[in-house]
């Protein structure tokens, strides 16, 4: 079957540049709002990710979903201490920390509006055991004082947590001598304290969790098998990434599903004008149509060509989708984390499955936009579209 040439299915698009465009700007919008979705949900989930790292191991109270739920007493922590298969520093310390963790409400720099923010209670032990934290401004919290060092998006999202600046929360005056960047992940939008001193100040006699670097990773199911059949603990232990993987996963979903619902929804709209489009196009171009059948194209070469067309107008739309929601990587936001109600700070984040899942979606609105106007141009009749010219 002989084929309408490209050339001749884009120089019609052309011809019709303001139509066209409009249409295309239709769909622009609806793939800018599916992409961002996508940006959002992965941006969410790679920061959580990036929390962890791939040799520590994280433990809770069984069946806690977060740190703020999870309880160690002081002689749990201590049996979990003396296990073997914990690395140590080069002084021959082990390099575990019991942590406190809590919630805060903190003003917004601003606009004074409260939101939570997670209080981890650490050590310089802690510190060891996230390397990706380092620190641009002051230097680390010194052990047993009301000194506290703080992410960079509290820093710079709540007011009194700036460098040099004063918190006043859990019935004392905390002094920022630090703040820190963590490469993107959760701890960015934390405070940290010495473990005791954050201890005294909420009144906490437990521990939420432990975290502990392996001497050697290929260990972990033999060390996470002897924690918990031990009756002495009511405690499971994870790796650090498959724990921070899942606090992503209920904020992730629930905007997955809203932004792909609002997607379709929109989506509507978008096949409805291109569909439209297409209608007038094969209104206008009857003769047209007529005289390519009356040169031998048949109806599947007809039908093709304007399918084709249909494409290549919503191809233009998810690029031009694309390339508007690629700008928000640069935007820098912050919301609640469904886990620990606490905010979180990340950024969007364009990966090339998104591209390609956003194309698809372009091409989709196309394909089913422009099937019905392909199809009643491919059934006219030779005659009657020469007659019509």
């Amino acid at each position: 079957m002989k084929a309408l040439p490209w050339s001749y299915i884009a120089r019609n698009l052309w011809v019709r540049r303001v139509t066209t465009l409009l249409t295309a700007g239709g769909m622009a919008l609806v793939v800018y709002v599916f992409a961002t979705v996508l940006m959002m949900s992965e941006g969410i989930r790679a920061t959580l990710v990036a929390t962890g790292q791939p040799d520590n191991v994280m433990v809770l109270r069984k069946g806690a979903g977060a740190e703020i739920n999870s309880l160690i007493s002081r002689d749990q922590a201590a049996v979990i201490e003396s296990l073997p298969g914990i690395a140590t520093d080069g002084d021959g310390r082990r390099l575990v920390s019991r942590e406190p963790v809590v919630l805060n409400t903190l003003p917004k720099r601003g606009t004074g509006k409260p939101s939570n923010v997670t209080v981890r209670g650490t050590s310089m032990a802690g510190l060891g055991l996230r390397p990706q934290v380092r620190f641009t401004e002051g230097r680390m919290f010194r052990p047993g004082t009301s000194e506290i060092v703080t992410g960079r998006a509290v820093a710079s999202g709540f007011a009194g947590a700036g460098l040099g600046e004063t918190l006043r929360f859990a019935g004392r005056d905390w002094t920022v001598v630090g703040v820190f960047d963590a490469s993107g992940s959760g701890f960015d939008s934390e405070i940290w304290g010495d473990a005791d001193q954050m201890m005294q100040a909420f009144r906490r006699q437990v521990f939420s969790s432990m975290v502990f670097r392996l001497a050697d990773v290929s260990n972990f199911e033999r060390l996470k098998a002897q924690i918990e059949k031990d009756p002495r603990l009511t405690l499971e232990a994870k790796p650090e990434r498959q724990f921070y993987a899942e606090q992503s996963e209920a904020l992730a979903t629930f905007i997955r599903i809203l932004g792909l619902a609002l997607s379709i929804i929109f989506s509507i709209g978008a096949i409805v004008g291109a569909m439209i489009t297409m209608f007038a196009s094969v209104a206008s171009r009857v003769g047209e149509i007529g005289t390519l059948r009356a040169l031998g194209f048949r109806r599947g070469a007809v039908l093709a060509g304007f399918m084709a067309e249909s494409l290549l107008l919503s191809l233009v739309g998810g690029v031009m989708g694309l390339g508007a929601a690629s700008l928000m990587q640069t935007v820098n936001i912050s919301t609640v984390n469904f886990q620990t109600f606490s905010e979180l700070a990340f950024q969007f984040k364009l990966t090339p499955a998104i591209v390609v899942q956003t194309l698809v979606f372009a091409l989709v609105m196309g394909l089913l936009g422009g099937f019905v106007p392909a199809w009643r141009a491919a059934r006219l009749k030779i005659v009657d579209c020469l007659r019509e010219a």
